[in-house]
């Protein structure tokens, strides 16, 4: 019995090892797409600077509106489930050192007016963004501080990245920083 278990094993495999075939044909290529720099993974950011946006006030609705197509800014692809971060500079602030630095204030920003409130908004898409200034009283009287001449930055974050990350959003450095871009990388349009 020990003998017919041997024949039937070597013949297993014999049978095992001979199943092997030809190649088939190669298949087909896949499209082209970025490389990676310095070995990172391709997925990347963008911060896009615009200067000069100016609201315009509608009487009907008591709200200030600026609309910004993405197709005039940058050629960065944005996909609808990519993140759009909006921030709205307020300023340079004196360093301890004597230089200065920008400061930029995350959207939503509130702002209390002996008047009322009034509050920055944004809504978008994947082709363009609105910009929003509500409030609680009457607008139309509002500061040109507030509505004109208006420095924002713009933040595309890739749907893959902002899903995988625990970045801290409410500082725009922070979230450059989680993107690897420097502050010579960041586009600046003026649509003045």
């Amino acid at each position: 019995m020990n003998k017919f278990n041997t024949i039937i094993g070597a013949f297993l495999v014999l049978l095992s090892v001979s199943c092997e075939g030809p190649a088939g044909p190669p298949g087909f290529d896949g499209f082209d797409g970025l490389d990676g720099q310095d070995g990172q993974d391709g997925i990347q950011g963008q911060v896009v600077e615009v200067d000069g946006v100016n609201f315009a006030y509608d009487v009907n609705g008591n709200i200030y509106n600026a609309l910004i197509s993405f197709e005039d800014i940058t050629n960065f692809e944005v996909f609808e489930a990519d993140a759009v971060l909006v921030y709205r500079f307020d300023g340079t602030i004196d360093l301890d050192d004597n230089s200065t630095a920008d400061a930029w204030s995350q959207i939503p920003q509130n702002f209390f007016l002996p008047e009322g409130t009034i509050q920055y908004v944004f809504a978008h898409t994947f082709v363009d963004v609105e910009l929003f200034i509500d409030g609680n009283f009457d607008l139309s009287a509002l500061s040109t501080d507030f509505t004109d001449n208006q420095s924002f930055r713009i933040v595309f974050v890739p749907s893959v990245f902002a899903n995988s990350s625990k970045m801290d959003t409410s500082n725009i450095e922070n979230v450059m920083s989680a993107l690897g871009i420097e502050e010579n990388q960041v586009m600046k349009i003026d649509i003045d």
